[in-house]
């Protein structure tokens, strides 16, 4: 193989790693703005909730696009949904009250725990991966050496230099773009866990609010569904699908 081509693959191989640190170092910033924002605004949500008199005067509240605040506005509807006359009408609402709330809020945290995965993966496989494109640069940078001397017939520093200092480069590099992936996806899987956790804790205390209440909320008049015209003798469709 010609030096042409073996420069070639170790120029590739810092150029898929510098791309690599560029979109690490853009998930790192932008993970980091979406824990701190939803953060903020679950504990907003958190003590506005607490704080109400009912869950009547909670399910006024506004939704602030917290997980949590979601996660309410979920279990509200749900139990709307179980208050019409048509709970038996399909499939979709014919749990009891407290199995849709629960299936409800079952869901929503799994949306919610996908929302905040998304990008892990590709923060693993960066952490995983740039170690060895830059090992696969090394080699072909060894290799570029090896034929310099082959053709040279002499080992001086002038001969390998160049070559043994590119494999060099891409090993450090690869190292240089692992170490921050692996351990922003190692912190930002830790805090996935924890928000995981404060939802389940604040679904199960929200099916108990919901339980010694009856499981019945007056709909305030800012959640009101628009009544739309439907065909005679159509069944009237919840306030949830």
């Amino acid at each position: 193989m010609s030096s042409y081509y073996l420069d070639l693959i170790v120029q590739g191989a810092l150029y898929a790693l510098v791309l690599f640190s560029v979109i690490t170092w853009v998930l790192i910033l932008a993970k980091g703005v979406q824990h701190y924002r939803l953060g903020k605004r679950d504990k907003q949500f958190t003590r506005q909730f607490w704080s109400a008199s009912t869950l009547d005067a909670a399910s006024a509240l506004a939704s602030d696009a917290s997980p949590k605040s979601r996660l309410a506005n979920v279990g509200f509807a749900a139990l709307h949904v179980s208050e019409s006359g048509d709970a038996s009408s399909d499939l979709e609402h014919s749990w009891d009250r407290q199995e849709l709330l629960e299936r409800h809020l079952r869901q929503q945290i799994q949306k919610e725990y996908q929302s905040l995965e998304s990008g892990l993966a590709v923060l693993a496989s960066i952490g995983s991966t740039a170690p060895f494109v830059g090992l696969f640069g090394t080699v072909f940078g060894i290799i570029h050496a090896l034929g310099a001397i082959g053709k040279s017939g002499s080992a001086g520093i002038d001969v390998v230099a160049g070559p043994i200092g590119e494999a060099l480069i891409a090993t450090g590099v690869g190292i240089a773009v692992a170490v921050p992936a692996v351990l922003a996806f190692n912190f930002y899987v830790r805090r996935l866990k924890v928000t995981a956790a404060e939802l389940d804790n604040y679904a199960t205390d929200f099916v108990n609010l919901a339980q010694k209440n009856g499981f019945r909320v007056t709909r305030p008049a800012s959640r009101a569904v628009p009544q739309t015209a439907r065909p005679a003798g159509a069944p009237q469709q919840g306030a949830y699908a």
